[in-house]
């Protein structure tokens, strides 16, 4: 018997969760479709836009993500939305929806009673919890992608097959090993031969990120203009105390390795596995593991100012 969400995802006890979607029809969400030969490899970037734009929008970080052919996979680490203004709060929401005509009004100045103003606040108040609700950005994230593949299939009806799966990552360790299979997922299914060729995923964009803020914007319909800068991934810090969330305890250098080293072992229920004769990943990428730990260290900086030049 399913269970309410709110049991599912607790905050106080943890911020990080591990979320999965599929797709209900045997046509493909993305990749080619086996029985018709049809290709939808687009749609892989239409989720991948879309995540990275309400994440920037939600009160919530992207740890990990891949997009697979009928399912995708997302760490997330839930924050607060309670230290934005009512002003911010507005022009995030409205960025997706329109909101009401009362809001609209008080948005462009225009004189107010009392009564409207205590029920923009009202209404300001709800989109704050909105904002920093794993269901509502997953609703955010799922329903434009199922409307798009529907018009794009010619029909109706469900395109997923069931409300969003949750799990709770309780520990460090819980983080660490989901992201890892998060980032592994190509090439466990035998689509990629190495994390830094898996495409669509988390560690492609962590170690070369490409994300183009203004085709990401034009294709995802956004309600009004899009002012905020893309948030990067949640970044690495291996020099952040147990208790502190404001990114990953740990070393992006030793996730590499971590990642790497998992990759290469053989799993009798998953058809691939990294080559055990390819030299280690921080070899393979030709970066010294000085200068990776430098970029590291600065990668939010570094994923910033490529985002402005590619807008």
């Amino acid at each position: 018997m399913t269970q309410p969400r709110k049991q599912l995802i607790s905050p106080s006890d943890t911020p990080f969760y591990h979320c999965v979607s599929r797709c209900v029809r045997r046509a493909f969400l993305c990749g080619t479709d086996a029985v018709t030969a049809q290709s939808y490899e687009h749609r892989r970037q239409w989720i991948e836009n879309r995540i990275r734009l309400l994440s920037s929008l939600f009160a919530i970080d992207i740890c990990a993500y891949a997009v697979m052919s009928n399912h995708y996979h997302l760490v997330v680490k839930l924050n607060s939305s309670d230290d934005w203004s009512d002003q911010e709060i507005m022009d995030r929401w409205l960025t997706l929806y329109k909101g009401p005509i009362l809001v609209q009004r008080f948005r462009n100045g225009e004189a107010l009673g009392q009564a409207e103003k205590d029920s923009v606040s009202q209404i300001i108040a709800v989109w704050r919890k909105r904002l920093q609700d794993l269901s509502w950005f997953m609703k955010c994230l799922n329903e434009p992608i199922a409307r798009m593949a529907n018009v794009e299939d010619n029909c109706t009806g469900h395109f997923w097959e069931s409300r969003f799966k949750s799990q709770a990552l309780l520990t460090e360790e819980a983080l660490l090993a989901c992201m890892a299979y998060v980032d592994l997922n190509p090439i466990r299914a035998g689509i990629a031969k190495t994390p830094e060729t898996s495409e669509y995923t988390s560690i492609q964009e962590r170690i070369q990120p490409k994300l183009n803020l203004a085709d990401a914007i034009k294709h995802q319909n956004l309600a009004s203009g899009f002012e905020m800068p893309v948030k990067p991934l949640l970044p690495f810090d291996d020099a952040l105390k147990a208790t502190e969330q404001n990114g990953i305890a740990y070393s992006f250098s030793d996730y590499l390795q971590l990642v790497d080293w998992s990759g290469r072992a053989i799993r009798d229920n998953k058809r691939g596995a990294i080559p055990s004769k390819l030299p280690p990943i921080l070899i393979r990428l030709n970066i010294p593991p000085e200068q990776w730990l430098i970029d590291s260290q600065h990668f939010e900086k570094i994923v910033h100012r490529r985002f402005r030049k590619a807008a």
